[in-house]
């Protein structure tokens, strides 16, 4: 095993140290219920944008104005779904 001198590193070198806390079982559990919590709620309220979308779409007295946007915001959805499939 080579040492390094950290008072005179070698040429073209840095060199970085760090001291992290580690997690306890409780604070991950709070954190992945608190994280479950924001994504389900992202989802219902995404949700409910294309519910309102999608009727908006379907409903025979909407406007052509409404239907417009209505459907810009679905083919938006569509392809915010495709591009995260496809992660390009």
């Amino acid at each position: 095993m080579s040492t390094i001198d950290l008072n005179n590193p070698p040429p073209n070198h840095r060199y970085r140290v760090s001291v992290d806390r580690e997690e306890t079982r409780a604070e991950r559990n709070v954190r992945l219920v608190k994280e479950l919590g924001v994504f389900m709620f992202a989802c219902v309220f995404v949700g409910g944008i294309y519910w309102l979308a999608y009727s908006t779409v379907i409903s025979p007295t909407s406007s052509a104005d409404e239907k417009k946007w209505a459907m810009s915001v679905l083919s938006a959805g569509a392809a915010g779904l495709i591009g995260y499939m496809v992660r390009k």
